[in-house]
């Protein structure tokens, strides 16, 4: 069950010739696919391509009737070696996965087709998530390309251009023999917009055609001697050859290039922003009209020499607009102009920032710099900026004073926050271009911090409810965590977690931390880090070495950090995959002797009961806790549209919800401690001889019960109870409300005259 269906958007893709399609950019992809005439699919779900595979999966009936093969790959590595259909056969043929922690997985295979090269056209599209909203390390994708010297497109983020670029990927790759990567930027990925379609193109060659006539070349395949020619053919025949196509197709883009003797040179994907930004200097218009030169880079490896003389030749200054660190296009334009002799003056990171996401206020900020030091435009106004008053809980004068004196060091930092922090306010200075200049980060500690945490009624946090249980008894273990939902279990309030090494290496992370006699690690990984490559690179690995560590596998039943996709161990059932294989059964199969299952994660006695097993067992080898229970969040997508429909229809439907009886709470708070559910919070107490305000249950709780056993489990006031709250109740249930509520009142009436009775 992926985390949105595409069962409507995907009847798009059948339009034809001369049709206006309206939609998202990952579903532009898709049809640009189709009519390319790809011949194969397959590819790694992961932000922000997941949905392209959501898509794909969506629309296999229509990949059928074109012959189409569509795999859910195990891994990038699986996706990227799917690749080499292409090498001995003329078959199109495209990947899809998140970079640069699917390009990291892919390496070894992208490495190996790009030395031997292709046949037919190699696309693969990445999904860049780059920037502070990223979930992953911040690399670039353009490394991958550089070092395999496979060409990289990254075009301007509206659909023509997407569309176009991915036909364009095909040709350029059957042109140079050489894989292509397609960057889709997380704008790219979902930006909406309109082009004219193409029809839809059947393959030339089939991979039935491929399988009927089996084809060798043994000058493709990477071995000696042949992967040494591989190298020269790479940079005498092929690269040669993609600059051709780059340049007879004219990929790249120029745009006003006569408008002044200074320009912008920029990687296709920052076009939008780098229009905005020049429409709020007033050098451009919302059609994208500059006034001033713009060379784009749809091509943003390998640049072409002869471009970037015809651009820089008769302009006194450049400026390279480059997202991301190392800045290799603005050293790559650095070495050209040099190896040109053209005195052109070269800007790029010495007026923009060295690393991070380049957003509209950012680039403004650099760009307007540049075109100032070059008088294209005057300087800006010295004046009084617009000041907005925020109001927060401000932190201690003289420790925040002192913080920012040593953080800015500047002069006058301590009198001016010594007055900050008196008026409890911090004041934010806003110029008229909408950017900000910044209080230091280190006044956040005056704002509580809103962390990433587990959805509410997630069955993830009882697994690190039961640890930090644990911990009390036997004290703090080393925690080998892993890429997915469970990371969330480093943050508050459980604060679980030492390392995080990849996706499905929780498990190998702890590998050298195994001692005999020694207090044993915990390692965590989710099923679809398990299938990734967890059980290879994690469990057998740990079987082979005799580690006597813990490994804590979640199944959710979902690949559920990338949007909910089955797996080979989803309990759903798929009518184009196979499930149901037990996770058990697999780590069974490598060797593994201790293995327990625990159906229900919310159950946390038994969870408690089982990790202090797991740790102070006698029993020696790896041991493996499976603790299952559904994702919550795909649970509720299918359930409370049932829910409200049953409702709307007239039928009898009970919710479960816990709460709080402020009477009994005791203030403690362990329950929010211990679980840090969303739906757990505080509200003052009833009690006016009591101060500490008491726990309640606000009205998104889905019942999972955790807060009820987390009372228990760890010994705390009984003070939750449960309530069914009916939809359309039954005579019945009316009837029986009637009933309690006449003896619960009765028993109110009669505590109420005897409380009287002894008032004075």
């Amino acid at each position: 069950m992926a985390e949105r269906s595409f069962v409507e958007e995907v009847k798009k893709l059948r339009l034809g010739a001369g049709e206006l399609f309206s939609g998202e950019g990952i579903l532009a992809v898709t049809k640009a696919l189709l009519e390319s005439g790809v011949a194969y699919v397959a590819g790694y779900q992961g932000a922000p391509i997941s949905h392209l595979m959501d898509v794909l999966a969506d629309a296999q009936d229509i990949l059928a009737e074109y012959g189409i093969r569509f795999e859910n790959s195990a891994s990038e590595a699986t996706a990227a070696a799917t690749l080499a259909a292409s090498v001995n056969y003329p078959l199109r043929g495209a990947v899809t996965f998140k970079a640069t922690v699917g390009t990291n997985v892919a390496s070894d295979a992208l490495a190996n087709l790009s030395s031997g090269g292709v046949l037919g056209g190699a696309l693969i599209i990445v999904g860049e998530d780059y920037g502070e909203g990223s979930s992953i390390m911040q690399e670039r994708s353009h490394a991958f390309a550089m070092k395999s010297q496979m060409w990289l497109l990254d075009p301007r983020p509206n659909l023509p251009c997407i569309v176009q670029a991915v036909k364009d990927g095909f040709e350029l790759s059957e042109a140079s023999s050489t894989p292509v990567m397609l960057q889709m930027r997380i704008r790219s990925c979902h930006v909406h917009g309109q082009f004219v379609t193409s029809a839809n193109r059947r393959p030339a060659f089939t991979v039935k055609d491929a399988l009927e006539n089996p084809t060798r070349d043994v000058n493709r395949i990477v071995l000696p001697p042949a992967s040494f020619l591989h190298e020269k053919e790479k940079v005498h025949a092929r690269w040669p050859a993609a600059i051709r196509f780059i340049q007879e197709r004219q990929l790249n883009e120029f745009f006003s290039e006569d408008g002044a003797d200074i320009g912008i040179a920029l990687q296709g994907g920052t076009y939008n922003t780098l229009i905005r930004a020049l429409e709020k200097l007033g050098l451009a218009d919302v059609y994208g009209e500059s006034k001033i030169p713009l060379y784009v880079m749809n091509v943003a490896y390998p640049l072409v020499d002869a471009e970037f003389e015809r651009f820089c030749k008769d302009k006194r200054a450049v400026l390279v607009l480059e997202e991301g660190q190392p800045n290799f296009v603005e050293q790559n334009v650095a070495n050209i102009l040099r190896q040109l002799g053209l005195p052109t003056a070269l800007h790029g990171k010495d007026l923009l920032p060295m690393a991070g996401e380049y957003n509209t206020a950012t680039v403004l900020a650099g760009v307007r710099a540049f075109l100032e030091r070059y008088k294209v435009i005057a300087p800006k106004p010295a004046q009084a900026p617009a000041r907005r008053v925020i109001p927060i809980v401000a932190a201690p004068a003289a420790s925040a004073a002192s913080v920012l004196a040593s953080n800015v060091g500047q002069s006058n930092a301590s009198a001016a926050l010594t007055e900050t922090a008196t008026d409890s306010t911090i004041d934010t200075a806003i110029d008229d271009d909408g950017g900000g200049d910044e209080v230091p980060g280190n006044l956040e500690r005056a704002v509580h911090a809103r962390p990433p945490g587990f959805c509410t009624g997630c069955p993830e946090r009882p697994i690190f409810t039961a640890m930090k249980l644990v911990e009390r008894e036997l004290g703090p273990h080393h925690v080998s965590a892993d890429i997915g939902c469970h990371l969330f279990s480093i943050l508050p309030p459980f604060n679980l977690g030492n390392t995080t090494m990849g996706y499905g290496l929780g498990a190998a992370g702890a590998a050298a931390l195994s001692a005999p006699d020694g207090k044993r690690a915990i390692s965590v990984m989710g099923d679809g880090g398990f299938w990734h490559n967890g059980l290879t690179s994690g469990i057998a690995n740990a079987v082979f070495n005799r580690s006597d560590n813990l490994t804590v596998i979640v199944d959710n039943s979902y690949t559920s950090a990338t949007g909910g996709q089955d797996i080979l161990s989803s309990t759903a059932t798929n009518p184009t995959r196979s499930t149901g294989h037990e996770i058990e059964q697999a780590v069974k199969g490598v060797g593994v002797k201790w293995v327990r299952t625990i159906k229900r994660t919310y159950d946390l006695k038994t969870m408690t009961a089982t990790l202090r097993e797991a740790l102070t067992t006698d029993v020696k080898g790896p041991k493996v806790l499976i603790a299952q229970s559904e994702c919550m969040l795909n649970k509720q997508r299918r359930e409370k549209p049932k829910a409200r429909k049953a409702i709307a229809a007239g039928e009898r439907v009970v919710r479960e919800r816990f709460g709080v009886d402020p009477d009994t709470c005791t203030g403690d708070h362990s329950c929010i401690r211990l679980s840090g559910c969303p739906s757990l919070s505080i509200r003052p107490n009833p009690d006016p001889l009591r101060r500490d305000p008491v726990a309640t249950v606000v009205d998104s709780c889905v019942g999972c019960g955790l807060c009820g056993e987390v009372s228990h489990a760890a010994v705390l006031c009984p003070s939750f109870y449960r309530a069914g709250i009916i939809s359309n109740p039954t005579r019945w249930d009316r009837l029986r409300q009637r009933v309690r509520d006449a003896v619960i009142g009765a028993l109110q009436r009669s505590d109420a005259r005897r409380r009287a009775r002894y008032a004075f």
